[in-house]
């Protein structure tokens, strides 16, 4: 007997009622120098609907920024971090300008597979920011979106044949859509796409 699930609502349904509170923004842009590198740059901020004051530190007024930090970091085209800059516009406490002392362990280190763990090993607990590690943690996602296709630009721009794929991209395998027997596997890249076995193949 077969169990079919009722397929879930993709939108949210109506709130309760509610007023705002608090809104933090993360926004990552990515940009094609004319030397050949990249650049990643995160920026977040905090931001409350209401006056806010942390214990005997100063107040700040409702919609005024309490974080707002950017971070910039420098690739070469294998996603190898070439040079990394931090600006603390807004902080709730002044100890945090030192947060971003440590940043530049961070340099020659790639983002990719096991990106969140040299975060956390450079730059980790007492040796940096949390809001830092967290933008960290998302570059490297900006960073693939940004570099792989600006490099296919590149190439494309000047006439250059496109390389052959040879190995599996990073994402597939990651998520749903990318699955190795997903329908968006099987036409983007035919060469990987493994077909699910029937269930009475198993047997």
């Amino acid at each position: 007997m077969k169990c079919i699930l009722e397929r879930k609502q993709l939108a949210l349904s109506p709130p309760s009622p509610r007023k705002l509170s608090h809104t933090r923004t993360v926004v990552y842009q990515g940009y094609d120098r004319d030397d050949g590198l990249w650049d990643i740059e995160a920026e977040l901020t905090d931001v409350k609907t209401y006056d806010f004051k942390v214990p005997n530190e100063r107040l700040f007024p409702a919609n005024e920024p309490i974080h707002r930090l950017k971070i910039r970091v420098t690739l070469d085209s294998r996603l190898m971090i070439q040079d990394i800059a931090t600006s603390m516009d807004s902080i709730p406490h002044p100890e945090c300008s030192g947060a971003p002392h440590g940043m530049h362990k961070l340099i020659g280190c790639t983002m990719g597979p096991g990106w969140r763990k040299v975060i956390n090993q450079r730059v980790g607990g007492e040796e940096g920011c949390t809001h830092l590690r967290e933008m960290l943690s998302n570059m490297a996602t900006a960073a693939y979106q940004t570099v792989p296709a600006s490099q296919w630009h590149r190439r494309e721009m000047s006439g250059i044949p496109q390389p052959e794929i040879t190995s599996p991209p990073y994402h597939l395998g990651q998520c749903h859509s990318w699955a190795y027997d997903s329908p968006t596997t099987q036409r983007a890249y035919p060469m990987f796409y493994k077909p699910k076995l029937a269930d009475d193949a198993l047997t």
